[in-house]
């Protein structure tokens, strides 16, 4: 059973009773109160302005399977990080994969990964202000002042490049108005058992000239560490981040804007709360193994990580006439990472890692969008180049440090794109759509093997590590898209898409097996998704409800196996281990059942099966209906959400909003053997927001998780032993469990 502390069946309850007094007290202003006079739950009814066809239009008329927020929603629903939405989508996953803080292991529609090696690229993309982020390292972070967050559901190859195979997340931060607005927050927030987590974060902007605005964000975040470390009783999972960002906006034309971000975050901590418990062939950890569905751990390294992250965006939009306009996006990351975790999760020194990465990468897209014949033709047309240098180093400190390996390796990639997408109105009603992506991508890889520097610690940051494996592939690919959009009336769309995504080959830094022949570090082929969608999308004055029913049939299947060694600790093999075939279906819908009281629902039901196998998946040294009957990994078969938010006018004091969600997603396993899993989760979200009539003041009370669900970031399964020592058990990092917290914001 969970621990409950007095503190928090005190707050519990009084977040519970203000929801019951706004749901059963219904004042005559309240109930009188025009939709349209409405902010609080009002906001589930915005227009949300969405960038998934790279131009901006009413999500409601974009025919693609996706959930977005707008600025007024992201505060409501008090997302600081793109994981707060992990559970409550269909068939979605932000997770954070918690071996190093910050790593994101996204998955979508059952296409994710579940490793924090930096080489391999992700299914799920990520995209800042339109700048794609190359690795998953340095994701999951606090984010403030966005203007929208956009989830996009299948693959996104034709306008969004590289390796989007299971879908896009896309981040935009807002920029400075036409007018000058201020804006200031703080909040503190804990729930477990250690300590408390303190927000501050601001941001000024506004217009200098007639053609000049700039604007200035800041975000600090110190959190003490919610978790207890049962090793000596401190508390564990600290975490300190600044982030600044300035943005300055030019318009030296009317048909000429240059927007010009810069964002510099340091962030540094603990290293990942590490759980051992019961392995998924019944080997419980030792000295000490915990019941998986608690938070529990004991580890005698409590680990660090050091996060340092400038990114330089400059966007340049010009009109050229009528015919459309000429976007240009530059974008540069600089990324320094490093840490240190204690891998075999117990109070002991039999596995511990030392990890570094360096990413620095470039990228620029030029694209045109225009509407053309009569404005029965829109186009979209353009080239894109990226380019990451990155290199990652990796340590590992067995039995106390008697026995290490060290590796990793240097690694360069370039990709050229060029792609082209046309609407077509065929009819008043019918459009057509055809798309076409042309890839080549280059990657150069110079690897040190870890079981290759036995007792010969070397850095590959620092050049010291002598590279037993040199290579380099090229792999070039054609990523078409056809479909149709029919319009039932203004508000109504059905619509169906075929296309074709694929992930690149490419190598495995973290290369720790010995057998280098079948298990090597690559190259390792690309994967290919065909992806078959029929959707249909309907808003009506009292909300909308919009749908989808999707096919994946996927080639070569890329895979990070993860397999036990008692000499290395834990090998993990990249290879295209099958081919498989995912279908579903995904729901979601705002309903307003009356003036003041809001409904939310989705639902996602996903089908996964492997329909070739490639690869021996569970280790018992053959392919068979062993491996056939497996379960893909990442691909939860039911998702779902449900919530209702209310309003009560308070007259002229303000009023009063309040929201309860309820969110579930199926366990899921989380390796090819289906040894290892993450648990099924029931998320219950509730908050009580007082608005001061002139939005001037928001005062909030929030909790999240509160019926604390125990998620970890991964299941790592453990060798037996470590040399002639007992191990057993998992490398499990634990996620936050209840958090409940007060915020004020101030807008000027």
């Amino acid at each position: 059973m969970n621990r409950e502390s007095v503190t928090y069946r005190g707050v519990l309850a009084s977040l519970l009773g203000g929801l019951l007094a706004t749901t059963i007290a219904l004042p005559a202003t309240a109930q009188e109160t025009a939709a349209e006079e409405r902010r609080g739950a009002g906001v589930l009814l915005e227009e949300i302005v969405v960038t998934a066809l790279k131009r901006e239009e009413n999500i409601q008329d974009t025919p693609i399977a996706m959930t977005a927020y707008n600025p007024a929603q992201i505060d409501a629903r008090k997302i600081r990080t793109v994981s707060d939405l992990t559970v409550g989508i269909p068939n979605v996953s932000l997770d954070d994969v918690a071996t190093t803080k910050g790593v994101a292991n996204f998955s979508i529609r059952g296409l994710g990964i579940t490793a924090s090696i930096p080489s391999i690229d992700p299914t799920v993309g990520v995209f800042v202000d339109g700048v794609y982020l190359g690795i998953n390292t340095g994701v999951v972070f606090d984010v403030f002042d966005l203007e929208s967050i956009e989830i996009l559901r299948g693959p996104q190859g034709i306008l969004f490049g590289r390796n989007v195979t299971g879908g896009a997340v896309l981040l935009n931060t807002k920029l400075p108005g036409d007018e000058f607005e201020a804006k200031a927050r703080v909040a503190v927030d804990g729930g477990g058992d250690g300590g408390l987590q303190q927000f501050a974060m601001g941001s000024i902007g506004g217009p200098i000239s007639d053609t000049l605005g700039a604007k200035l964000t800041v975000h600090y975040n110190n959190d003490e560490g919610w978790f207890t470390n049962l090793y000596d009783g401190s508390d564990h999972g600290a975490l300190e981040q600044l982030m600044i960002r300035p943005v300055v906006v030019w318009t030296p034309s009317d048909t000429l804007e240059m927007r010009f971000r810069y964002e510099y975050s340091d962030i540094s901590g603990d290293g990942p709360s590490s759980q051992s418990h019961t392995s998924g062939l019944g080997a419980p950890g030792t000295p000490v193994n915990y019941d998986r569905y608690t938070h529990d751990f004991s580890i005698d390294e409590p680990g660090s990580q050091s996060n340092e992250i400038n990114a330089f965006t400059w966007q340049t939009d010009w009109d050229v006439g009528e015919t459309g306009t000429i976007t240009n996006i530059f974008g540069w990351r600089d990324l320094s990472n490093d840490g240190i975790s204690d891998i075999d999760a117990q109070p002991a020194f039999l596995f511990h890692g030392l990890f570094g990465t360096e990413s620095e990468q470039y990228s620029n897209e030029l694209r045109y969008n225009g509407v053309l014949a009569d404005g029965r033709v829109n186009l979209t047309t353009g080239l894109y180049w990226f380019q990451n240098d990155l290199k990652y180093a990796e340590t590992r400190l067995l039995l106390g440090g008697a026995l290490t390996f060290s590796g990793g390796g240097v690694y360069k990639m370039k990709n050229l794109g060029a792609f082209m997408s046309v609407d077509f109105d065929a009819t008043d009603q019918l459009t057509l759509t055809a798309g076409l992506r042309y890839t080549k991508e280059d990657k150069d890889a110079q690897i040190a093997s870890l079981p290759f520097n036995v007792n010969a610690i070397c850095d590959v940051l620092q050049g010291t590590c002598p590279y037993d494996f040199v290579n380099d592939k090229s792999w070039d690919n054609w990523s078409p898209k056809v479909g149709a959009t029919f319009t039932i009336s203004e508000d109504a769309m059905v619509y169906a898409s075929w296309t074709r995504g694929f992930r690149s080959g490419g190598y495995n830094l973290r290369n720790s097996a010995i057998d280098t022949v079948n298990f090597g570090p690559g190259p390792f082929d690309e994967e290919t998704v065909d992806n078959f969608e029929m959707g249909f999308k309907n808003q009506f004055d009292a909300g909308y409800i919009n749908g989808a029913i999707f096919f994946n049939k996927v080639s070569d299947l890329q895979a990070d196996v993860n397999l036990s060694d008692p000499v290395v600790g834990v090998v993990q093999v990249i290879k295209n281990t099958a081919d498989a075939d995912l279908s579903g279906i995904e729901l979601d819908g705002v309903f307003e059942l009356t003036e003041n009281l809001v409904m939310t629902a989705s639902i996602g039901a996903l089908n996964a099966q492997y329909t070739k196998i490639l690869f021996d998946l569970n280790d018992d040294g053959v392919i068979d209906d062993g491996d056939n009957n497996l379960e893909l990994k990442r691909a939860p078969k039911l998702t779902w959400s449900a919530g209702f938010n209310y309003d009560v006018d308070l007259g002229s004091w303000g009023y009063l909003s309040s929201r309860i969600v309820y969110s579930h997603r199926d366990e899921s396993a989380w390796n090819e053997a289906n040894t290892a899993f993450t648990n099924a989760v029931n998320y219950l979200d509730i908050g009580l927001d007082f608005h001061t009539n002139s939005e001037s003041w928001v005062f909030s009370l929030y909790g999240k998780n509160l019926e604390n669900e125990v998620l970890q970031g991964g299941d790592t399964q453990l060798p037996l032993t470590i040399g002639p020592v007992p191990l057993g058990g998992t490398f499990s990092p634990l996620l936050k469990g209840r958090v409940i917290g007060a915020q004020v914001t101030y807008t000027y």
